[in-house]
């Protein structure tokens, strides 16, 4: 299947959900996770501001629960460049004001600047994942863009609802595949 085709039917998918069929898939992604161990080396998380509209799943659940496991980790949140099709990590704290930009996605106002080769785990946005660890998201390859300047070893994490299809037919050389993908009764490793 083609990633246009993919996007069209997981949107969909992701939004005939219902909120109680959400808050229980939440949980069985949180208990997932729960059973990935990261070790110390895992000081900096980048994270994103789930789109509730595209019904993501409560990444915020899944923040929380890294910074009550490593208690020392530091948080990073993306702010996007169109003009640059560019993205930035923003680092952020309890005290950090968020707002929603032009394209309804909520990002940090301001704060400290990471350097990608800095973070040690991202989580990754997506509609849907192959067999391989490839992914498809909203078709605009920040997140690509932004992973090849992170260190080779960066942890990469997906989360979906569903579980995985066989193969994305029209991957390309600048596709970033995921280390791992949690789904509510499975962890994929690539």
């Amino acid at each position: 299947m083609i990633k246009k085709d993919v996007r069209k039917i997981y949107k969909q998918k992701r939004v005939d959900l219902s909120a109680t069929e959400r808050l229980k898939l939440d949980d069985l992604l949180l208990i997932q996770l729960q059973r990935l161990s990261f070790d110390d080396s895992v000081q900096l998380v980048m994270s994103f501001w789930p789109l509730e509209n595209h019904g993501e799943m409560n990444m915020h659940l899944y923040t929380r629960y890294l910074e009550h496991a490593i208690p020392e980790i530091k948080i990073a949140f993306p702010v996007t460049d169109p003009s640059a099709c560019k993205m930035h990590a923003i680092l952020v704290s309890d005290e950090t004001e968020f707002v929603e930009n032009k394209y309804g996605i909520t990002e940090p106002a301001e704060g400290e600047e990471i350097e990608p080769q800095d973070i040690d785990l991202v989580f990754v946005p997506l509609l849907a994942f192959d067999k391989k660890g490839y992914r498809v998201g909203y078709g605009k390859g920040y997140y690509d863009r932004f992973l090849e300047q992170c260190r080779e070893d960066v942890i990469t994490v997906g989360f979906s609802y569903f579980e995985a299809i066989d193969k994305i037919d029209d991957t390309h050389q600048f596709d970033v595949p995921l280390n791992y993908c949690i789904t509510p009764h499975k962890i994929y490793e690539f």
